[in-house]
């Protein structure tokens, strides 16, 4: 095992800690929503209605925080299984890609009325452009994830023959 994490697994953390900033904030907006508003000073509420219900900035918050955590394991599964160049660079994309498009596909969801879940309507509301929007990527993503799974699992597998 490399005793250090490679140039291509440290950009997979710097990464993740973007996607994971970005669900951070996003506790902001349900810290707000639930309140009615922003506490400057203990007692003091500075009142804000944000966009969109608690529950889904709870799900933008939460989702966010598990697609950092995401790439992060992957960046460490990369560098415990000391994962040649081609597949480090492979789940690399595909991972950091998976984390902003899920991040996209959250945010969107928040403003679309169908939750950004299909490209037409469906039983939860209407098609948007911001459904649209949320929706393409994680599409997308969905597929290339399951594809860096199964990369994942053969290098785990056949490694653990080699022992």
């Amino acid at each position: 095992m490399a005793d250090e994490m490679n140039a291509t697994q440290r950009r997979m953390v710097g990464h993740g800690a973007i996607i994971m900033l970005i669900g951070l904030l996003a506790g902001f907006g349900l810290a707000i929503e639930l309140v009615g508003g922003f506490e400057y000073f203990p007692g003091q509420l500075l009142a804000m209605d944000p966009p969109a219900d608690g529950s889904a900035w709870a799900r933008t918050h939460v989702g966010g925080l598990l697609n950092g955590l995401m790439v992060f394991a992957g960046a460490l599964l990369l560098w415990g299984l000391a994962a040649p160049a081609k597949l480090n660079k492979q789940i690399a994309w595909m991972l950091v890609g998976a984390g902003y498009a899920n991040t996209i596909f959250y945010w969107a969801g928040m403003f679309a009325p169908g939750r950004a879940l299909t490209f037409g309507d469906n039983r939860i509301g209407e098609t948007s452009l911001a459904g649209v929007i949320g929706f393409a990527p994680a599409f997308v993503f969905a597929a290339v994830t399951m594809v860096a799974m199964v990369l994942l699992a053969k290098h785990a597998f056949a490694s653990a023959k080699a022992v």
